[in-house]
């Protein structure tokens, strides 16, 4: 999904019709009687071969107040903040009422992409109203008639050039991950590659976890100002918002980063509200945006379900984690508590064996120098490279002290090892019958990596691959059989 579209406007001017034809599913009610929908819808939206977030919203009206209508309202101005381009409909057939002057005002102050669609325009009738649209200072109208489908190819030259923007801003943010290394790269290792985070190549830092842990209040601490709004409430930060940062540590050294907050994540059935099912997504994304994920706990109620499924979503996407443990300041008794919290996560994220477990308060400040070292040292591992010739010394090793296991008779021969990839580290092993090995057996190999070449915590990648048979007949077709028969005493007979 490169960019997400709200569609906002009056009650009753087609909002959900319109919605219904992106997506290609009937998944918005749809009636003449106004104000059908009332919370926001989200879906996969597609047009031509444009791939996007659609959100259907609750008709605007000017209400300030706390009944339905009010909640309506501010839930769709939400909605406006969150996408990044805002459709603003207008019935072309009634014209520009009051109520769209006061939206299109609002809207030119919330939203950078705003494109006005004048709806229901097929006809004479709604010239007028087509015309009059240009009142409203927001450019010039699309004509649309979300019912029979005309007008969308306009709205594709509106967006196409915005998913541009969006798909290029993308590439730049992305990081550089799974890198390919070369021969000469595998047989030399030199950890001095490690890239040094610039300016403009920022090392990228993803803060995830549950709502109220303290991610805002953390990164107000990191950056050294109140730049997050933060509060006793659970789930106050909506999306993911990224700020640069030169964030200095125990060494004195400026480390220029962009870090990312996200909105708290909370269990699926907990996810009622249609705009919190969107903040979830965009943390994922900030997952995949980052280098480092740090994953804050609360030290009340540490590895729950939710926080355990962040921190694999993390391992699985290949990012180089890091753990901390928020709220330090309130706890008592530290060294059982820290001790119960190292046996929890040997426990139950085996997968990240080894990766720091940081303490910290983000109200004080105390530990956030530590969190800048664990970050740094993360960030070096995920980017360790190892020579051919020490992997296949290890590897003989590691098969002398616990040989492969021979499923149903056949021997499986680990013949060489090599690293073919960085951030995170990928190892291939040449061997026969790939696809016998047990995974057992991949952990095995895995957990020694990790032990033996200091690389704690960090995703690796291990891949069995099989060589290419030496025989030079094999996959040849056999030579049709002779016509000539042999005699008993060795003469032919035709």
């Amino acid at each position: 999904m490169s960019f997400t579209l709200a569609i906002v406007g009056r009650p009753n001017v087609g909002k959900s019709t319109l919605f219904n034809r992106l997506v290609g599913k009937r998944l918005a009610l749809v009636d003449d009687q106004p104000g059908v929908t009332r919370d926001l819808r989200e879906g996969a939206a597609r047009l031509a071969d444009l791939r996007f977030t659609v959100i259907d919203t609750a008709g605007l009206e000017e209400v300030t107040d706390d009944s339905l209508q009010g909640r309506m309202r501010r839930l769709t101005e939400r909605a406006v903040d969150m996408a990044d381009v805002c459709l603003f409909m207008i019935d072309a057939r009634t014209g520009v009422t009051p109520t769209d002057l006061v939206f299109a005002e609002i809207l030119r102050k919330k939203s950078a992409h705003v494109i006005l669609a004048a709806n229901k325009a097929e006809g004479a009738a709604a010239d007028a109203g087509v015309i009059e649209a240009y009142s409203l200072g927001l450019g010039e109208p699309i004509r649309l008639s979300a019912e029979h489908g005309e007008g969308l190819n306009d709205l594709y030259t509106h967006l196409m050039p915005i998913s541009d923007g969006f798909a290029e801003r993308a590439m730049t943010d992305a990081p550089e991950t799974d890198v390919d290394l070369t021969e000469e790269e595998a047989e030399e290792g030199d950890e001095t590659a490690v890239p040094v985070p610039t300016r403009s190549k920022p090392l990228q830092v993803a803060v995830v976890g549950r709502p109220n842990a303290g991610k805002s209040t953390l990164i107000n601490q990191i950056v050294g100002e109140d730049r997050l709004l933060t509060g006793p409430e659970a789930g106050i930060t909506r999306d993911a918002i990224s700020l640069m940062t030169d964030w200095v540590g125990s060494d004195g050294v400026a480390v220029p980063m962009r870090i990312f907050d996200t909105a708290g994540m909370r269990k699926k059935a907990k996810i009622q509200e249609k705009l919190e099912k969107l903040s979830v997504s965009d943390g994922l994304r900030a997952v995949k945006f980052a280098e480092v994920v740090v994953v804050l706990l609360d030290a009340e109620i540490p590895f729950e379900q939710q926080d355990l499924r962040i921190a694999d979503l993390a391992e699985r996407e290949g990012r180089a984690v890091v753990v901390a443990v928020n709220k330090w300041d309130i706890e008592t008794d530290r060294q059982a508590k820290l001790k119960e919290l190292k046996e929890s996560f040997e426990r139950l994220l085996p997968q990240l064996r080894g990766a720091p477990l940081i303490t910290v308060s983000a109200k004080t400040g105390r530990g956030v120098d530590r969190l800048h070292d664990a970050i740094m040292r993360a960030y070096d591992v995920w980017n360790r490279r190892v020579t051919t010739a020490q992997l296949n010394r290890w590897l003989a090793g590691m098969m002398e002290a616990h040989p492969p296991p021979a499923p149903q008779g056949k021997r499986i021969k680990l013949r060489y090892m090599t690293q073919a990839k960085t951030r995170p580290p990928g190892f291939v092993v040449m061997c026969s019958h790939p696809d016998k090995v047990p995974e057992s057996y991949n952990r095995y190999l895995v957990n020694g990596l990790r032990v033996d070449f200091d690389m704690p915590g960090t995703p690796i990648r291990l891949w069995m691959r099989g060589q290419n048979d030496s025989n030079p007949y094999k996959g040849r077709k056999k030579a049709p059989p002779s016509k000539l028969r042999k005699h008993t005493d060795g003469r032919r007979k035709d």
